[in-house]
């Protein structure tokens, strides 16, 4: 692994290893109070941009990280919309 490589799985790793916590608590509660709808939209599509641009250049930390932070994202965003 290059350095490179290590500094890309590493950002990706805490990325979403910093998401887990905000996910897990809406799961276990279905508390969506504090969530905004506007900015949850706004990040999933993001998360969704860096998913693309990780497939495009073939850089799989990008890609895993994204894929699992999208999956999470949307969960909380249809629990958002669901839960209002």
């Amino acid at each position: 692994m290059t350095l490179t490589d290590f500094i890309g799985t590493l950002a990706a790793v805490l990325t979403t290893a910093s998401f887990l916590p905000q996910a897990w608590h809406t799961f276990t509660t279905k508390d969506v109070s504090g969530i905004s709808l506007g900015m949850y939209s706004v990040f999933t599509t993001g998360v969704a941009g860096w998913l693309l641009y990780g497939l495009l250049l073939g850089a799989w930390p990008i890609v895993i990280a994204n894929v699992i932070t999208l999956a999470l994202a949307t969960a909380i965003l249809v629990m958002k919309l669901r839960y209002r």
